[in-house]
């Protein structure tokens, strides 16, 4: 039975339409933003959600986008007492604060599709790595791992999660920006994962002297469907071959978070 089958004959009609069964589930906490004309029964519908998932512990409501250097959201508990939880993702645990820590749930199959390319032995640098959802099971791989941060919240629970999941031998982390941190001493990487905020397309420019000759990048970044044929010429006329892209779910109309696997062409 969906939500709206469950909300009918409890709310107005015309306002059960409006109703939508699709939102994030991070651990134990339902995400949904709740359109203004349904404020007046945001609780009902909270209830009707931790009612239809038994797992589900928390809902929040999302009333304002992410934004900020942190990557945070502002959300409003609807029902629950808590915006921390433990979420599992292919075998890795994460525990995260969804209120102070950028998450993203639906990016799950994407980030295994990237980390399941990591080699062992292979140096591996994660700028805007979060709470380690690329770092982690890239170190699980074998890989040495630098996993860079700036948000202190989450970086506290990156700490965290590296040792929850056991790759503290091989996964180091530094708290700052990634584009101004220094890499250790002559350190020039096998790999760079670069989940790059909105906004921070210079990112790329300002990373990519620390990728070894045949190296790859896994880059993304936010455009619009039809910017991306000039988008990948002008990669490949800086020297990094794409080998894919892809529309990672969008963020605005018209809009979608976009993936390029790049290697990069001795002599770049």
């Amino acid at each position: 039975m969906g939500l709206k089958d469950q909300l009918a004959g409890r709310m107005p009609a015309d306002l059960v339409t409006l109703v939508s069964d699709h939102f994030e589930v991070i651990g134990d906490v339902a995400v949904l933003s709740v359109p203004d004309e349904l404020g007046p029964y945001k609780h009902l519908i909270a209830q009707a959600i931790a009612s239809k998932r038994k797992n589900i512990s928390t809902v929040l409501n999302k009333e304002e986008k992410v934004t900020g250097d942190s990557r945070t959201a502002r959300y409003e508990i609807l029902q629950g007492d808590s915006s921390v939880t433990l979420h599992h993702e292919f075998g890795f645990a994460y525990r995260l604060d969804i209120s102070r820590t950028f998450f993203s749930a639906r990016l799950a199959n994407e980030r295994k599709r990237v980390t399941d390319q990591v080699r062992q032995g292979e140096k591996v640098c994660v700028p805007f790595a979060g709470v380690g959802p690329f770092a982690i099971p890239a170190a699980a791989r074998g890989a040495e791992v630098l996993a860079i941060e700036r948000n202190p919240e989450a970086f506290r629970y990156l700490l965290e999660n590296i040792a929850l999941n056991r790759v503290t031998r091989n996964c180091s982390a530094v708290q700052g920006n990634a584009l101004d941190t220094p890499c250790p001493a002559h350190t020039v990487f096998d790999r760079l994962i670069i989940p790059a905020p909105y906004g921070m397309d210079h990112a790329l420019e300002t990373l990519l002297p620390v990728l070894s000759d045949n190296g790859m990048v896994h880059w993304y970044t936010f455009r619009a469907k039809e910017q991306i044929p000039d988008l990948i010429r002008a990669f490949e006329q800086e020297g990094l071959r794409v080998r894919y892209s892809a529309p990672c779910g969008n963020v605005a109309p018209g809009v979608s978070r976009w993936v390029f696997d790049m290697a990069r062409t001795p002599g770049l």
